[in-house]
């Protein structure tokens, strides 16, 4: 920032800061004088101080006083030459302008035709039909591979397949290098293998997850990440029975999936069939930009029922309840003692050997033992086999509830190179034609309910800013139109934003973009108080009118251009993504510049929403409030 600062002030003297009034000249050999002597010493002393403190701590003085020098031998005779010669020709070019605008029917020419710019500004954009975001999205610093199998699948079968599918990942990055600019590749199965952003945190044995990070943006050479996540996505293919998801991280608040449809219902198999049938149409449809639709819901959750031959049981004198205990004690096992230490106690569970336990064979010949009362009292044993046996089915894996109503989710990505909003707007015309089932509502919720939110948020924000204004605005000027006048900057300044957007092919993000309007409002509404407040002062003291304008343009030019040039200046890094260290910088000479990076996806359409806007409203304000005044 200070170099930026630096620069600017060397090579745009109108922007730097008046060290002299406009009528003193700036004497020859100032660096003569004892004063520019005793100046020099003092920052001698000080980067000496420096060096012994810190070698870059010396360096940032030195730089210091060669700035202080190059104003006192060079850069006041630029300012002076550039406020008495330059400058007074600019706003002697803008005064004949503005004159010439505001003679005859000209004005009313102006305001129709900034008129006529809004609407067209308003015809290229929907023409244009540009990308809308929700939240901007950088390139990946991780890539996620989650790999669901049916339920029931052994954690060693599932590690089996991921092994396979990490080592596919392998050969990917190191086709052309890529494997440079990965950091590390970490696979799990069953712990933490679910997406965090889907609020499970469950160990399910059917799952797998491999985490492929990469290095720091400026450690890539200027490799597309992205473009790697997509190899790795068309790569992954030949897993007969396993979904596959590959996904970069969520920046921003969690807000699901980008198509993310919610079926909400009380009759169950109602629920069940028009899941099932609205997933198959929507397949058929083969929407472009749809990664994969996937059910919430699983169906086919594989189930081993013990059948209980009650009447066999009872012979025996055994109860449902210890046939149950008998056999979750052995699968899970059963608390027999608990062992002691300082700290804590550590429970002993007993339970049969894992093998036995897998083993149905063997569960069915597990012994039950009871004591025979109709014997005596005697105890017996038989096996499991001789009271009950076993069938195999499937059942429902679980049932998700929104606000006490039966809810199926069907979810899937956006593919990278499509816009999240028009793949939307084509999952939803689907949905229209097919219908909404009686007694059930199907609706698309996750991050097109949050961007439908957050866009209401924002409106609300600016509206109510806006009468915040136009209250505050009343007060000062005691008009109406006044304030009118002033806020009409607002609403013009809007084609800046639209045109700028336009000219450069950039999408819209919902949140940043909109912050960035709000934010432009203040700017504008101030430069406009400028020129009203100024043209106000002027005809109180008899001035008239049109002269009136033509002063006040001419004066308050000047402040109004070093506002919006000093915001734009400062947005300019952010819009970029300019990256400098400056400790190294001093240090060692070398910056480390480079563009791009997470906070330019970040940071890039709130800047460039306020550039665009700024610079057509500084020409609205210098221009169009006089004709409107």
């Amino acid at each position: 920032m200070l170099a930026s600062l630096v620069v600017a002030y060397i090579i745009n003297p109108v922007f730097a800061v008046d060290f002299m009034q406009k009528d003193s000249k700036p004497e020859k050999g100032a660096w003569r004088k004892a004063g520019f002597r005793k100046t020099s010493i003092i920052f001698a002393v000080l980067a000496l101080l420096g060096y012994l403190i810190n070698f870059g701590l010396g360096n940032l003085i030195v730089l210091f006083y060669l700035i202080y020098a190059l104003h006192k031998v060079w850069l006041k005779d630029v300012i002076y030459r550039f406020q008495t010669e330059r400058w007074p020709r600019v706003q002697n070019a803008y005064k004949n302008t503005i004159a010439w605008s505001l003679s005859g029917k000209r004005s009313i020419i102006i305001l129709s035709g900034t008129v006529g710019l809004l609407i067209l500004s308003f015809v290229v954009t929907i023409l244009r039909k540009p990308g809308v975001v929700f939240f901007p999205q950088a390139d990946p610093n991780f890539t996620y591979v989650y790999l669901t199998l049916p339920e029931g699948t052994s954690a060693e079968f599932t590690d089996s397949i991921v092994q396979i599918a990490e080592k596919k990942v392998f050969e990917i990055l190191e086709k052309n290098g890529n494997k440079s600019i990965v950091e590390s590749v970490i696979s799990n199965v069953a712990v933490g293998a679910t997406d965090p952003n889907s609020g499970d945190r469950s160990t399910k044995s059917n799952k797998g997850k491999i985490t492929v990070a990469f290095t720091e943006f400026p450690q890539r050479d200027g490799r597309s990440t992205r473009k790697l996540l997509e190899e790795i996505r068309a790569g992954l293919t030949g897993f007969a029975g396993a979904e596959l998801v590959v996904e970069q991280e969520s920046n921003g608040p969690p807000v699901g999936k980008a198509i993310n449809i919610e079926i909400r219902g009380d009759e169950f198999e109602s629920l069940v069939k028009t899941g099932s049938q609205l997933k198959q149409f929507l397949d058929e449809k083969n929407i472009p930009g749809v990664e994969e639709l996937k059910s919430d819901f699983i169906s086919s959750k594989p189930e081993l029922i013990v059948n209980i031959d009650r009447e066999r049981a009872n012979r025996y004198g055994i109860s449902t309840a210890q046939i149950g205990m008998a056999l979750r004690n052995s699968i899970y096992g059963a608390e027999a003692s608990k062992f002691k230490d300082a700290n804590d106690d550590y429970p002993i569970m007993v339970r049969v050997e894992k093998s036995t336990s897998n083993d149905l064979n063997e569960l069915l010949n597990m012994r039950i033992t009871f004591r025979d009362m109709v014997a005596g009292g005697m105890l017996r044993q038989i096996p499991l086999s001789a009271v009950a046996n076993v069938s195999y089915s499937n059942t429902f894996g679980g049932i998700n509830r929104i606000n006490q109503k039966r809810v199926i989710t069907l979810s899937s990505n956006v593919l990278t190179g499509f816009a999240p909003n028009e793949v939307v707007a084509q999952v939803t015309d689907a949905i229209t034609q097919y219908g909404q089932p009686e007694g059930l509502e199907i609706v698309l919720t996750g991050e097109q309910e949050e961007q439908a939110e957050t866009a209401s948020f924002l409106s609300t924000a600016m509206l109510a800013s806006i009468a915040i204004i136009i209250v505050i605005l009343v007060a000062q000027f005691n008009s109406i139109t006044k304030p009118i006048i002033i806020l009409s900057e607002i609403f013009f300044s809007v084609i800046g934003v639209l045109l700028g957007f336009a000219i450069f092919d950039m999408d819209f993000s919902v949140i940043m973009s909109g912050i960035g309007i709000v934010a432009l409002i203040g700017i504008v509404v101030r430069n406009g108080i400028l020129i009203v407040e100024f043209t106000d002062l002027l005809r109180s003291q008899g001035m008239p009118l049109k002269a009136a304008l033509i002063e006040a343009g001419k004066t308050r030019m000047t402040p109004v251009l070093l506002t919006a040039a000093a915001t734009i200046l400062g947005l300019i890094p952010l819009a970029i993504g300019l990256n400098m260290d400056f400790v190294t910088l001093f240090s060692e000479f070398n910056p480390h510049i480079f563009f791009g990076g997470d906070s330019v996806a970040f940071w890039g359409p709130l800047s460039w929403t306020m550039i665009f806007g700024l610079g057509f409203a500084t020409i609205l304000t210098l221009f169009i409030v006089p004709n409107l005044y």
